[in-house]
């Protein structure tokens, strides 16, 4: 349903969202360009900040009663939001009432807690098994969907129970995540979403966790063009090959189209050079993967979601 077209459904879908949520926590016309990592996009017609899960529970009940599309989002850094944006409403988990705490070798946290302030707490009480996710800038919820990984290291490896509520807005556990390569099994339920997450942990020594966490952290500074806007890799890795190779290997490291560059850096990222649109960043993609696909017959499959009007 198209809300900002139809304005008696916009104004009813706001009547329906304040009887949740105070006014500060209801965003109109959201502009994606401010919350994604790629600074691209146009503006989400709601974003919502739910304090409690009755509050989510309430809000997709309503939604999925009148088709409107909703999302959970985090961080949005493996987002790519289509320029008309998005008719419907997002829900950020940012001000989730959950707390983050250790539980012996364990580490319980919402899914709005960023990688990078989880591997902190890890680090601080002397818990290996976290250093991979420590540059990664993103949150639980969306690590775990896409089983994030870096250096040797992913989700799947650590995060093996998962509290979420389901399409029909039954709050469940989980042990049974179906992880693979960037896949989980909420990769496969698109409408589930994530609440919390335990991760378990060993112990180890302080010093040595934190000298592998530097170790990680000045490979993606010497590597990674952690300075310019992006969505981070956004082609996974194909069998056998490393996609930023095949990029490089196609002649295309800093080929733009727009203000969407292959970076110069590093082959497999894209970035925002300053004034890019959805737009150039998706004709850039369909032509690394054109490029490749004729060069090597291997054909590159996308990271990042792309999410919004056609």
């Amino acid at each position: 349903m198209l809300l900002a077209a139809a304005t008696g459904v916009y104004m009813e879908v706001l009547d329906f969202l304040r009887t949740i949520y105070n006014d500060e926590d209801i965003i109109q016309n959201a502009d994606m360009k401010q919350l994604t990592t790629f600074k691209v996009g146009g503006c989400a017609d709601f974003l919502v900040y739910p304090k409690t899960i009755e509050d989510i529970k309430k809000t997709v009940a309503y939604l999925k009663e009148n088709n409107i599309f909703y999302k959970a989002i985090g961080n949005c850094s493996n987002l790519i939001v289509s320029d008309k944006g998005i008719r419907g409403v997002l829900i950020s988990l940012a001000k989730l009432d959950i707390e983050t705490v250790v539980d012996g070798k364990s580490i319980i946290a919402p899914a709005r807690e960023k990688l990078k302030r989880i591997a902190l707490l890890a680090y601080e009480n002397s818990l290996t098994g976290f250093e991979f996710a420590a540059g990664i800038p993103g949150t639980l919820g969306g690590a775990i969907k896409m089983n994030a990984g870096a250096y040797d290291g992913e989700m799947s490896f650590c995060a093996n129970t998962v509290w979420y509520l389901d399409g029909e807005g039954n709050y469940l556990k989980t042990n049974d995540l179906c992880y693979s390569y960037r896949h989980s099994f909420f990769s496969e339920n698109p409408s589930f979403i994530i609440i919390k997450a335990k991760i378990d942990l060993k112990k180890g020594d302080r010093d040595k966790i934190k000298e592998k966490m530097d170790e990680y952290q000045a490979l993606r500074a010497a590597k990674q063009p952690l300075n310019m806007p992006s969505a981070g890799s956004v082609f996974k890795r194909p069998k056998g090959y490393y996609a930023g190779a095949l990029i490089e290997g196609a002649g295309l490291k800093g080929y733009k189209i727009g203000g969407a560059q292959v970076s110069e850096k590093h082959a497999g990222f894209i970035v925002n050079t300053g004034n890019a649109t959805s737009k150039d960043v998706l004709d850039l993609i369909k032509h690394i993967q054109k490029c490749v696909f004729e060069k090597y017959n291997v054909m590159l499959e996308t990271e990042v979601e792309y999410i919004g009007e056609e």
